[in-house]
């Protein structure tokens, strides 16, 4: 199908019809951001009374808290989503007013989501969640860089102090460029992030962070072609962060209507679906660094003449604005929109599942994530493992998260989400794995004989990092301890699988091919690092009869290796997401699974 934006009038549409027969469907063609964006105040003011007239703000314990410029709450649309206590600054001295605007425009994303789609539409619109902000920007200056994780963690400490029982999903689009984010390296501020997340401070409490990746802007464009000048740029400090979600951002904007730039002749610089051309990478940094960004969502786009490189307001996302005087729609764009964008995300993830872990949510965004074919055709024309899979995966992250398959299942595509905790090490060494049978529906497979089924697999768990910045440049001294997965082999029983896995616990790095990994899309060389792991590969249905064991187990790191620490009786969580699904429609593996999940089964095996 080919979807093309025409202007036309009645009589040529009918021209059209009648001379063409290949055309299927005419459609009014929706707004732009620049339409909305131009309104006189008075004009936007109906518009937002049109949407408050849908919109229901749910009573809810989800809150989104946004560490940036604060948030202006008497805008009408955000209003009945913020308190007046929950709106704080970190340093007393600041004022509380969101006089730069970008935590306002951050928050309207968060609450609405696609926040023009929300204008547009005559359906009722439901908010999910809540708005909390912690202002910890000065209006004027900066602030130092050696207190940026400082002032992060205080501002976090006081969102939990004002709220304490909230499910929270922290959101930060403040990042700075600098030495240790260009080669993938933690910094002290990233290692704050993996501290706050994996709760190694306080009591073990976990908590969802997302990070916005960092902007390449349009200068950059002038001696470099894109998206080159995206593959060189690196993801900014603090996105090499490895337990936070760090979010990039993918073309979602590619239609120009704005008179003076098209007759400067400007046009679109990305097409729809591909990579934004505000969105960094870590193609640059070393392989054994963390996979960033983890996901993507819609940054919008750029406009080019071919020379000149500008923002469009056409080519950005509509959302709130602070300046309630002056107007009350403005736009933005970049990594910034985005994250409010996976904030939004895992807000819904949260509501829809109360009582889940912050390791799941995360592992559901990114299980739930795929690459469009737009990506796939820019980064993976070489399609190996070695070449254009890592290219794409290190560009574009695991691709865009889908808010359905994160949070419901289909006949024929089911999640099975498996939440564990296990003790990684004792003083001698390794000590636990796990293994989880898993409950296919093996006639329903073995009827389907040859047809391909695809297998998914996402491990999820948050490391503490190692007090010691000394030993950070090495992936295992970093990690408090690292996890893996694999599957058996469909000639392979129980003890031969415990005995395979053992020998890669052991071995630390196992070669590849040696489990059979051939067969995953992406390969253990590439998802094994960080600490989220996803991969999928496509079986056929008979084989994957047998293949239903799943190992959970440990790799090193540095409660293992630091036992003067006393460390290494300590306990990990994790998040296992597991997906079956066949393109065939007329298949049922919801109802066997369900009737069998009672008895699934997990084994905790001493080493």
């Amino acid at each position: 199908m080919i979807v093309k934006l025409v202007h036309a009038n009645l009589r040529q549409l009918n021209l059209l019809i009648k001379e063409c027969s290949f055309v299927s469907e005419i459609r009014r063609a929706c707004e732009v951001p620049s339409f909305f964006n131009s309104l006189p105040r008075k004009e936007q003011k109906e518009w937002v009374n049109e949407l408050l007239s849908r919109t229901n703000y749910q009573e809810t314990n989800v809150a989104i808290c946004l560490l940036d410029t604060g948030v202006n709450i008497h805008h009408p649309l955000l209003q009945k989503a913020t308190n007046p206590k929950f709106i704080q600054v970190e340093n007393s001295s600041w004022s509380i007013e969101d006089r730069e605007g970008h935590g306002t425009e951050m928050a309207g994303i968060s609450l609405f989501n696609d926040f023009q789609n929300a204008l547009e539409t005559n359906e009722p619109i439901n908010v999910f969640c809540k708005i909390e902000s912690v202002k910890i920007l000065p209006d004027y200056g900066q602030n130092p860089p050696e207190l940026y994780g400082a002032i992060t963690s205080q501002a976090v400490s006081l969102a939990e102090i004002k709220n304490p029982n909230s499910n929270r999903v922290i959101c930060m689009a403040v990042t700075c460029k600098d030495d240790k984010s260009q080669k993938g390296e933690p910094s002290s501020w990233s290692a704050v992030l993996d501290s706050i997340t994996s709760g190694s401070e306080e009591n073990s409490v976990k908590r969802l962070f997302i990070i916005s990746a960092g902007n390449v802007y349009p200068n950059e464009f002038i001696n470099q072609e894109y998206p080159n000048v995206n593959l060189l740029y690196p993801v900014e400090n603090p996105g090499q962060s490895w337990n936070a979600i760090t979010v990039g951002a993918y073309c979602g904007k590619d239609i120009l209507t704005e008179e003076e730039l098209i007759k400067d002749g400007f046009q679109p610089l990305a097409k729809y679906g591909e990579l934004s051309p505000y969105s960094s990478t870590s193609l640059s940094w070393d392989k054994k660094w963390a996979i960033k960004p983890d996901v993507l969502f819609d940054g919008g786009n750029l406009a080019t003449n071919g020379k000149d490189f500008t923002e469009s307001t056409d080519l950005s996302l509509i959302t709130t604005s602070n300046d309630l005087m002056n107007r009350l729609f403005t736009t933005t764009h970049a990594t910034s929109p985005a994250a409010a964008q996976a904030a939004y995300f895992a807000a819904r993830i949260y509501s829809e599942y109360p009582n889940i872990w912050a390791e799941t949510v995360r592992a559901l965004m990114i299980h739930s994530a795929e690459w469009t074919e737009a990506m796939k055709k820019q980064f993976c024309q070489e399609d190996t493992k070695t070449k254009g899979r890592r290219i794409l995966l290190k560009t574009c992250g695991y691709g865009i998260p889908n808010l359905s398959k994160a949070i419901q299942c289909l006949n024929n595509s089911v999640n099975l989400i498996i939440q564990g905790e296990l003790q990684p090490y004792d003083k001698d060494g390794f000590k636990e794995m796990h293994i989880h049978t898993l409950p296919w529906p093996k006639e329903i497979l073995r009827d389907l004989g040859d047809v391909d089924v695809t297998l998914k697999i996402t491990l999820s768990y948050f490391i503490e990092p190692n007090p010691r910045e000394v030993g950070w440049k090495d992936k295992y001294r970093y990690a408090s301890c690292g996890l893996r997965f694999d599957i058996n082999n469909s000639n392979e029983n129980k003890e031969d699988f415990k005995k395979r896995i053992n020998k890669s616990m052991r071995g630390d790095n196992p070669k590849e091919g040696s489990s059979g990994s051939d067969r995953w899309y992406l390969g253990s060389s590439n998802r094994d690092v960080g600490s989220i792991h996803s991969d999928f590969c496509k079986i056929s249905a008979v084989q994957i009869c047998e293949c239903n064991l799943i190992a959970v187990y440990p790799v090193s790191g540095w409660w293992k290796t630091r036992t003067n620490l006393e460390r290494y009786n300590k306990i990990i969580r994790y998040a296992l997401v597991v997906s079956l699904s066949t393109p065939k429609i007329d298949v049922d593996f919801y109802t066997p699974i369900i009737t069998q999940i009672q008895n699934a089964t997990e084994i905790t095996i001493g080493l």
